[in-house]
């Protein structure tokens, strides 16, 4: 068997299996990646037993064969190589490597213990790939890092024909992105670390999903991926979204992020990097207070409501993260002064987010 690819494609596809294959397992076969050279060029896949993923690559081959190879060991040889071109040889149990002058063998492994990776061939519902990776962007630093409810370090994704929706929360914040709706009728809670590899693996085109029990397939011309999807129930996250708004602020997300920024420098680490906000009067007061001083800004706002001036106080970090996927304008929605607050852009672009406030 003899495979010829280009290094920079290959190199690319193995580092995103490269994410997926563990460096070191109980079950040292799970360290591999399979290697299939086929009529139709050169398919590599791995696996952790939570995530499957299979790319392929164009390549010259002059007779199918299958093997697997040290995942991490594979990928940093080829990475290495100075020339554009790499050449894989299989002779018995020894895959050669080589590129420009440099050779080399590699032990193959037991492909026989190599666990059976299937993906589906049909598919239930198709989504856009740039759309979806927005939408899973802008919600995942919402989702927890630590939580009782495994639910929590997962985002929820919802599938009707009227919208497609992400949600991510953490029991403090809340953040969601809504677009175009599917063909399908579904909701599946997506593991965070999933999530992470699908934000880096979609890029333009459609997406196909395939529902199956516990696992969600995800299909493109470039890759395949099978995701081990959370058991639970995920919380009523409405009903801590806003719906009487006694007061609204619109003024520039950047200039409000810069600020909570120069404010929060002040701030007391011990108390959550705790700023204020004070609206009245067409203003936005952000304070903050600790062992070095006290810090101040004032900012212009356009301000709508039943209420004339409220106060809050929110943590620094919470505001500015879920400022950063917002572009524009933000709208500040607010219903008291102990009740989550909901930020999103004033020309609605998909994304809200939701801060539970400190208390005042």
């Amino acid at each position: 068997m003899m495979i010829q690819a280009t290094k920079k494609v290959l190199a690319e596809s193995l580092s995103s299996l490269e994410r997926i294959v563990q460096a070191r397992s109980s079950n040292p076969i799970l360290t591999y990646l399979k290697l299939e050279a086929t009529g139709a060029g050169l398919r590599l896949s791995g696996t952790n037993l939570e995530l499957d993923l299979e790319t392929s690559v164009a390549a010259q081959v002059s007779e199918e064969a299958t093997v697997v190879v040290p995942a991490h060991l594979f990928s940093q040889i080829v990475r290495s190589l100075s020339s554009e071109l790499v050449e894989l040889e299989l002779h018995g149990n020894e895959l050669n490597i080589q590129g420009g002058g440099f050779k080399t063998k590699l032990q193959t492994g037991d492909l026989d213990a190599y666990p059976e990776l299937s993906f589906p061939t049909h598919f239930d519902t198709v989504l856009d790939a740039r759309e979806f990776s927005r939408a899973l962007s802008s919600v995942r630093y919402a989702a927890a890092t630590e939580a009782f409810q495994a639910v929590f370090r997962g985002i929820k994704l919802e599938m009707s024909e009227k919208r497609t929706r992400v949600v991510a929360s953490d029991g403090f914040r809340l953040a969601l992105h809504d677009f175009a709706g599917s063909s399908a009728e579904k909701s599946l809670i997506l593991p965070a670390r999933a999530v992470d590899e699908l934000i880096k693996l979609l890029k333009d085109g459609e997406v196909h999903l395939t529902f199956a029990g516990s696992v969600l397939s995800l299909t493109t011309p470039r890759w395949k991926l099978n995701l081990k999807l959370l058991e639970g129930e995920f919380p009523d996250y409405e009903r801590v979204i806003p719906r009487e708004v006694k007061l609204s602020v619109r003024l520039s997300a950047t200039q409000l992020r810069e600020a909570v920024n120069r404010v929060a420098v002040l701030a007391d680490k011990t108390a959550n990097n705790r700023v204020e906000f004070q609206v009245s009067g067409s203003s936005l007061s952000l304070a903050s207070e600790g062992d070095y001083g006290r810090a101040q800004d004032v900012l212009e706002v356009f301000q709508e409501g039943t209420e004339p001036a409220l106060t809050l106080a929110f943590s620094a970090k919470y505001v500015t993260v879920a400022l950063g996927p917002l572009e524009g304008e933000v709208l500040i929605q607010l219903s008291g002064s102990n009740t989550p607050a909901l930020f999103k852009a004033a020309e609605d672009s998909g994304y809200s987010a939701v801060v539970v406030p400190l208390r005042v």
